[in-house]
């Protein structure tokens, strides 16, 4: 299987696909996504969650706020399960939300670990990291503000997901912070 222009191995494939029908399935019940985008799934979801773990592939240690469907946080622990080391911390309030994500964790082999709790709370809660992910959750200065913690203490990487209104984002959020800035299209 190709994904972004990358093969992916058979067991990674394997587990992508029983993701996507885990998400269906909860879809249905839960609002873990737009609904205007579920026949999106791969395309729309899958493939731009991974392009996150492709920027930084290898293991390591992520913390993914506001999982919610588990983009790109299940994503990202999926492909660490190939490498047999690594972990995602997802972050989520919403306990239907969190139901999902442990049942995605477990039935996919993937490597990580949920945690419901409001993000303003995770700072406190959980380990040190060395990559902080989001998507569709907050504007890119809330988002340094959430991840700060991290980002300061041990010099973690944020990977924000930002829609097309990013750059008025990124102005706004320079007034208060001191970052440097990868931009990569999905």
């Amino acid at each position: 299987m190709m994904l972004n222009g990358r093969s992916v191995s058979r067991e990674t494939q394997e587990r992508l696909e029983h993701f996507a029908t885990l998400f269906s399935k909860w879809a249905k019940t839960i609002n873990l996504v737009a609904p205007s985008t579920l026949n999106e799934i791969w395309q729309r979801h899958i493939a731009d969650s991974a392009q996150i773990f492709q920027l930084s592939p290898g293991p390591s240690k992520w913390i993914d706020l506001g999982s919610g469907g588990g983009f790109p946080g299940i994503v990202t622990s999926i492909f660490l399960a190939e490498l047999e080391d690594g972990w995602v911390h997802l972050v989520e309030s919403n306990h239907k939300k969190a139901a999902f994500l442990r049942v995605a964790l477990n039935e996919t082999g993937a490597r990580g670990s949920v945690y419901p709790l409001r993000i303003e709370q995770a700072a406190h809660e959980l380990p040190e990291c060395q990559r902080v992910s989001a998507r569709a959750l907050a504007d890119l200065d809330q988002l340094l503000s959430y991840s700060s913690d991290w980002m300061v203490e041990t010099e973690a990487r944020g990977f924000f997901h930002k829609g097309r209104d990013y750059r008025r984002e990124v102005s706004e959020a320079r007034s208060r912070w001191d970052f440097d800035l990868l931009e990569h299209q999905s």
